[in-house]
């Protein structure tokens, strides 16, 4: 697994880590024992041990083996790779073009039947129009990604889209204000983006909710994050993309994004900072 910033892929790797030192005590063993079991070097035992390594599925099946705990390498291995899923970075998910990124996330978003969402960057995707996305798929396009396929990866989020509001789900939405004056198209684009808003805002389905600009708020923005039912956070972070699937992660964006939601304003009082922004670009 290549190195991820964030602090959960990093804990979840030590008690990874945790589980094969336990095997290794639990069948006796000390390290350099194991190491040569094994037929490694005693450096690479240390380095699993402490987390700061990801072992192959061949390195496991050798470790659980070495320990006669042969019973444990299916579930360690599921495991493993749970871990390894958490975070993509850009580059290996975006390596063959932005239409695969759209369509990757095509099932999960099937399944969702309730979604939470948080931006402070730009409109959620499921709520942007086709010249908005594609504004903004062309700058991701431009910043990260050789293969310019963006017409295409629109027109799969433009699908997804179409799935999404067609069926029994609801959507509660919160954008920081600041996301309804964006720079990442022009103008006019903006202003069909800020009228889509107005009509999304009125949907019996959906909760929209702005957070105003002020001072002495509760908290500072978060990263974007979107809530898939409580099964799944997804979070977009600058080197790459976070899938927490743990409850107990679950549970810090769920109190997150309540918290965020103490601090919005919905209803008239949303469509009227929509309607500010919107007056602004004249």
């Amino acid at each position: 697994m290549s190195y991820s910033p964030s602090s959960s892929v990093v804990a979840a790797r030590k008690v990874f880590a945790a589980r094969l030192q336990e095997i290794r005590r639990n069948a006796g063993l000390t390290g350099a024992e194991l190491s040569e079991r094994c037929g490694w070097h005693k450096s690479k035992t240390s380095r699993l041990q402490a987390g700061l390594a990801a072992p192959s599925e061949g390195d496991i099946r050798l470790w659980c083996t070495a320990c006669g705990a042969e019973n444990e390498i299916e579930e360690l291995i599921t495991s493993s790779r749970a871990v390894d899923a958490m975070y993509v970075d850009w580059r290996r998910m975006e390596r063959s073009g932005l239409r695969h990124a759209q369509e990757s996330v095509y099932d999960l978003y099937q399944r969702t039947r309730a979604f939470r969402v948080y931006a402070s960057r730009v409109v959620p995707g499921m709520v942007q129009t086709r010249e908005y996305t594609t504004a903004v798929l062309h700058a991701v396009q431009r910043s990260r990604v050789k293969v310019d396929d963006v017409a295409a990866a629109v027109e799969a989020r433009m699908d997804r889209q179409r799935m999404l509001f067609s069926s029994n789900r609801t959507f509660a939405l919160l954008v920081e204000e600041s996301v309804l004056h964006g720079s990442v198209c022009d103008a006019d684009t903006l202003r069909g983006q800020l009228r889509h808003l107005i009509s999304i805002s009125t949907l019996a389905s959906v909760s929209l909710g702005v957070i105003p600009l002020r001072r002495g708020r509760l908290r500072s923005p978060a990263e974007d994050f979107y809530m898939f039912d409580d099964v799944q956070t997804s979070v977009e972070l600058v080197s790459g993309y976070l899938r927490l699937t743990q409850p107990h992660e679950v549970e810090i964006y769920a109190r997150t994004f309540a918290e965020l939601s103490q601090m919005a304003v919905y209803g008239a009082g949303a469509r009227a900072l929509i309607t500010s922004a919107f007056e602004s670009l004249e």
